[in-house]
């Protein structure tokens, strides 16, 4: 399954899931109107209201009773589920802050903790998405994870406590790769949503739970009132305790629904994340043994906070125990977990130990990539690449991108790596990937900027002089986890500045560009997840407009030729066959400004997945139709991707083709 097939499959899904929420309602509606003849039933045998003299079959069926009930099941369900989804609007950290986790300290120096930031690195670069952000539930001692947000721009990753504690690196990677598999697959949304729907069902059991434990706080008259035979406050009592526990047994038919839908929507997609795990790892004892610790642990899986049963779908392993038995369980048994990647399993869990983690070596160089390798500011490279597989590797990861991901990240070495973490050195950091290698235009730009920054810059472009092309995205993909710390104010005048240091020879390179366009719209869409989550555009015609634009751009980034050009724009046409020669058509350079581009991408992006499949698929044929690919096409057309929400990773140099040739 490829990463446009994932995200239609996902939507499919949300699909199912409008229909089990439906199902779910009327389940408890059909409770909520049994309860309240059963109310009215101890109503009149209290005396509180007249006996009635109707027919058995009225009594039963009241269309008025029946519409209220009716009317106000779904203005609660619907407002519960509307109010929690709102509170998710705010991304993956709102998740996880909810259920107690803490940011981890990109200058942690607890070595387990950074094992995992440098984990999550490692998937994040190799993917092409954002480097998430990592959090840490530091009160629960089970070992489990998970991965929440809306896009891959506002995503996060968080590990309990006791996952750091009792996994080695290979288990811990696997867990990772597991959680990374959710990401690129679309499901981190659908999880949000089911979360939002589960809690609009099981709000109703949760007020019969609250009106249970207010009895003790009530006080109640034991005098009869009036002369009525069978007033007082006993009557009030068992009539409250009725109506308590009338909406408790509703709100247990909305849990039993709640979990159905649960269990539903999740259980397969497990064990398709955990043969992820190994195909990213290539090595099925990672995630093997993590899942046999698991078995084997003694804390209690219940995670501590009282939200986990609501995300509980999205966790690595169950969180809670469920109350109707394993069929309701949102996760496989652990044992068939086991079993579908070795079938050899005997049964036996591991109890775990704490893992006492050794400094991490860092990554050798590739032999694939020998040194010298051209500076960030020489020529760029041609490569001979294939479309299709070029097409292929969006979404997707592998161990040889994650090898090639370690590489990249060692050439970086650990001081750029740290510098990229913290916002206060990651905004020079970006500004010194845009200084000009010339000495007097070079100097011009950093009178621009305020003394501590022009320096920090200055400092950065000295050690970025020996990096070889290909970290410069990858250093963007780093520093913008930093960046998205800088308040709004911050966020402004970064853009300002990049836009004026890019501009300050008159022209902007294909980096340049692209370099703006990952900042800017990974900023926009970290800070606004729920306004970049949302497909508008369901036609290619609608498309086309757009697509040419880009594709357009993307064709001359690759050649000074306005033939060479449209020959290459040419190669697009037979990717969309849906977009006809009068929608999609050629634009020449002088046509094209970068406002248009950027609205073209900005209306790219709410493309529905099929759309942006063969977007991309025409921009790879435009990048390779000469025969080969710079790195100025890749680096614009991986910026694109970005924009689009499309993670497309590095692309490796052959194996045995020279690479540092100009």
């Amino acid at each position: 399954m490829d990463f446009f097939e994932a995200q239609t499959l996902a939507k499919k899904r949300t699909s199912r899931l409008v229909v089990l929420f439906v199902l779910a309602v009327l389940g408890t509606i059909a409770a909520s109107y049994g309860a309240a003849l059963l109310i009215q039933t101890l109503l009149r045998h209290q005396g509180v209201i007249a006996e009635t003299t109707l027919p058995q079959v009225e009594v039963l069926w009241q269309p008025g009773l029946f519409l209220s009930i009716t009317a106000l099941t779904l203005a609660i369900v619907g407002l519960a589920s509307l109010t929690k989804w709102m509170s998710f609007r705010g991304g993956g950290s709102v998740v996880a802050k909810s259920l107690g986790g803490q940011r981890i300290d990109p200058h942690t120096t607890k070595l387990k903790e950074r094992q995992l930031l440098n984990i999550v690195e490692e998937m994040a670069i190799a993917s092409g998405t954002p480097v998430p952000s990592t959090y840490v539930l530091a009160d629960d001692a089970s070992i489990n994870a998970f991965a929440a947000g809306l896009t891959t721009h506002d995503a996060v990753v968080a590990v309990t406590q006791g996952t750091l504690d009792a996994l080695n690196r290979d288990e811990l990677q696997a867990v990772i790769g597991h959680e990374f598999s959710h990401i690129l697959n679309g499901d981190m949304r659908l999880n949000l949503r089911l979360a939002s729907v589960l809690f609009g069902i099981l709000v109703i059991g949760l007020a019969g739970r609250s009106m249970f434990h207010a009895v003790r706080f009530m006080r109640f008259s034991g005098r009869r009132s009036g002369g009525g035979k069978k007033g007082g406050g006993g009557a009030i009592i068992l009539i409250y305790l009725a109506v308590a526990l009338a909406v408790t047994i509703i709100g247990y038919v909305g849990y039993f629904f709640g979990r159905l839908v649960q269990a539903a929507v999740s259980r397969q997609r497990e064990f398709l994340a955990d043969a992820s795990a190994v195909q990213f790892t290539r090595n099925p004892d990672g995630i093997t043994g993590a899942l046999k610790k698991i078995g084997g642990q003694s804390a209690d899986p219940e995670l501590t906070s009282r939200h986990a049963a609501e995300i509980n779908h999205s966790m690595f392993a169950q969180a809670f125990r469920t109350k109707f038995g394993g069929s309701f369980a949102t996760h496989p048994p652990l044992r068939e977990r086991i079993e579908a990647i070795d079938p050899q399993f005997d049964g036996k869990f591991i109890r775990p130990s704490r893992e006492e983690p050794a400094p991490e070596k860092p990554a050798a160089k590739s032999k694939a990539n020998p040194p010298p390798l051209p500076s960030v500011l020489g020529q760029p490279l041609d490569r001979v690449l294939d479309p299709t597989a070029l097409l292929a590797t969006v979404g997707l990861l592998s161990t040889e991108q994650i090898d090639y991901a370690q590489v990249l990240l060692a050439e970086l070495g650990e001081d750029l790596r740290e510098a990229a973490r913290s916002p206060m050195t990651a905004e020079p950091l970006i500004y010194a990937l845009l200084l000009d290698p010339t000495d007097a235009p070079r100097q011009q730009q950093l009178a621009w900027l305020k003394p501590a920054v022009a320096d920090a810059a200055a400092s950065f472009f000295n050690q970025l002089r020996s990096q070889p092309v290909d970290v410069r995205l990858p250093l963007a993909q780093l520093a913008l986890n930093g960046l998205r710390e800088l308040d709004p104010a911050g966020q402004s005048r970064l853009k300002f500045t990049m836009k004026q240091l890019a501009e300050s020879d008159a022209q902007v390179t294909s980096f340049e560009y692209a370099l703006q366009r990952v900042i800017s719209h990974g900023l926009d869409a970290a800070s606004a997840p729920a306004t970049h989550s949302v497909d508008r555009t369901y036609s290619f015609g609608a498309a086309g407009k757009y697509a040419g634009v880009f594709l357009s751009a993307l064709a001359h980034a690759g050649t000074a030729d306005a033939t060479a050009a449209r020959q290459a724009f040419a190669a697009a046409r037979p990717q969309i066959p849906l977009m006809k020669s009068a929608v999609l058509q050629f634009m020449e350079s002088d046509q094209i400004d970068l406002p248009q581009l950027d609205e073209a991408l900005d209306r790219l992006a709410l493309a529905a997945p099929p759309i942006k499949q063969r977007i991309v698929a025409a921009a790879c044929a435009v990048i390779v139709h000469d025969g080969s690919a710079q790195s100025g096409e890749i680096e614009l057309l991986r910026a694109a991707c970005a924009a689009l929400d499309v993670p497309m990773p590095p692309v490796p140099p052959p194996t045995g083709q020279p690479t540092n040739e100009e």
